[in-house]
């Protein structure tokens, strides 16, 4: 086997912005990023959905909209192609 070739599979710490979740699992991912959990230092992984905050896994629906991609659909079509802009004006 070669030496040298392989990621750096190590403990990362998730932190799931959304809910303020926060896990450790091993990864391979690089990140630049580090926090301190429960005394010991991890390199941090943020993410924007886990298990804590998946319409699936708690039964809410919930619109996680980080990049603004519903605000600049009701400024390109307005109320017209809407459903959520119709049903608030209910």
């Amino acid at each position: 086997m070669k030496t040298d070739i392989h990621p750096n599979y190590r403990e990362v710490l998730f932190h799931d912005v959304s809910s303020d979740f926060k896990f450790i699992t091993r990864s391979t991912l690089s990140t630049r990023e580090k926090m301190e959990y429960e005394g010991k230092e991890y390199p941090l992984v943020k993410i924007e959905v886990s298990s804590e905050s998946h319409p699936f896994y708690t039964g809410k629906h919930k619109i996680v909209d980080t990049a603004g991609r519903v605000e600049k659909f009701r400024q390109k079509f307005g109320k017209v192609g809407s459903k959520t802009a119709v049903a608030e004006s209910e």
